[in-house]
């Protein structure tokens, strides 16, 4: 079983990790896996096989436009 990381972050540091795209805080799944000390692939993954449990306002792709803002 994987641990996660999460006791190495403070909330500052979680905080830091939240955008704000199309008016909706988000994390990115690479700073999800991250967190929980995990490939961002295998959070794509458990999300696509329970998808029923994320409502479609919940996860979204970015276009190429909003990955290469700063």
């Amino acid at each position: 079983m994987v641990e996660n990381n999460l006791a190495n972050f403070s909330n500052e540091d979680i905080k830091n990790l939240i955008y704000t795209i199309r008016e909706k805080q988000v994390m990115l799944d690479s700073d999800v896996a991250m967190l929980y000390n995990y490939e961002t692939k295998k959070v794509n993954q458990a999300v696509k096989r329970n998808i029923d449990r994320f409502p479609k306002r919940f996860c979204f792709q970015l276009t190429e436009e909003e990955s290469s803002r700063e």
